[in-house]
Order: C-alpha cells, then structure tokens, then sequence
C-alpha cells in the first residue's frame, strides 16, 4: 500500500519544484527593479518601491491566489491554475528577494566603490565584477532559505487545483482514508526536497567563496 501511495503523491514532485522555481526565478528578476528603486536617488521611486514592497509582504499568499484565479477572470483575464500560482507567488517572491537584494547590497562596505573607482573601474563594471558577486554571496543563505519557504508555501496552490504535492495527498487520503500515512508521505517529499537545496545552495556558497578566496 505504501508504495501505491508513495508514487501517486510522487507525481506532484515535477508540479511543485515548477511553480517554486518558476516563482523564484520571476520574482528574483522582478526584485532587482525593486532592489535598485529602493536605492534610488529620487525619492517618489523609493516611495512607490517601498510601498510595493511593503504591501505585497503583508497579504497572505492565500489570499493573493484567490486574487489572480477567481478576481481576473471578472475583467476578463483568465488564467490556469498553474498560471495563476506563478504569478502569485512570482509577485510575493518579488517583494521578499528585493529585500533580500537590499541586505546583500548594505552588506559591501562604501569603500569598495571607492577603490573600484580610484583603479580606474567605470561605474557599470564596478557594479558587475565587484558589488554584484559580493552582495550574491551575502545574500545566497538567505535566497535558499526563502527558495524553502516558498517550496512550502506552493502547498497552497492545490486550493485552486494544481496538482502539485499536496493536492495528490488529499487526492489519495480521500481515496483511501490513510490520511495519516497521505500526508506523512506528502511532509517527507518536501523534507527531502528542502534538504536538496540546501546541500546546493551551500556547494554553491562553497565554490564562490573559494573562488574569491574567503574562508
């Protein structure tokens, strides 16, 4: 039996790590424009950047799915349900990894720009070879520690009907009334998978500071 209900509750794996990296990867792009507006020198773009921020953080992701699924098709925009948990949690992840992106950035001391330019470093290469590959590395803990965080809030996207993880758990649990073992089977996939990122998100952490020569 356990078998059975391992490999049907398996087939939500593919679902799952698509809507979280998807999300991931989207919000992550999206941040940087957040990230740099909050840094800008005019203060109307750090307000309306602030201001997302902030607000996209205080809704509950719950609530911004209803929003995209069952709110837009009212002005005639219709989305899948895959769809539509992409964007969500695409516009939640945005908010959190420009904060993330923020920290990274406050993380490199004023001075580094300053012997960036005083070698003879332009701005925008100052920005791609010095900053940017030290604020990644500051900023990589806490980007795998969200990537978990988000892994586990795409539980939510089986209350709209993506067949992710656990809407093949509740799917077998009423099936076969083994809630109990539906579920446990459902929380260990998650475990294993978090476990994966992490071990990769500290390979990777590994590498960086090997290659600039940080302990």
């Amino acid at each position: 039996m356990f078998g059975g209900i391992f490999l049907t509750i398996a087939q939500g794996v593919g679902l799952t790590l698509y809507v979280t990296f998807a999300s991931l990867v989207i919000g992550g792009i999206i941040g940087l424009v957040f990230a740099a507006g909050v840094r800008s020198r005019f203060r109307v773009v750090r307000g309306v950047a602030s201001f997302y921020i902030n607000m996209v953080r205080v809704i509950p992701p719950l609530t911004w799915l209803f929003l995209i699924y069952f709110g837009l098709p009212q002005y005639a925009l219709r989305l899948t349900t895959i769809q539509a948990a992409i964007v969500g949690f695409s516009i939640i992840a945005s908010a959190f990894m420009a904060e993330i992106y923020r920290s990274g950035l406050l993380s490199i001391p004023a001075g580094q720009r300053e012997a960036a330019h005083a070698l003879g470093f332009k701005p925008l290469a100052t920005v791609q070879h010095i900053i940017t590959p030290q604020a990644f590395r500051v900023a990589l803990p806490a980007i795998a520690t969200y990537a978990i965080g988000l892994l586990k809030d795409s539980a939510l996207a089986s209350t709209i009907g993506v067949h992710d993880i656990t809407y093949y758990a509740q799917q077998t649990a009423k099936q076969t009334h083994q809630s109990l073992l539906a579920f446990t089977t459902a929380g260990v996939l998650y475990i294993v998978i978090s476990l994966v990122i992490a071990v990769v998100s500290r390979r990777v952490d590994f590498a960086m500071r090997s290659r600039i020569g940080v302990a």
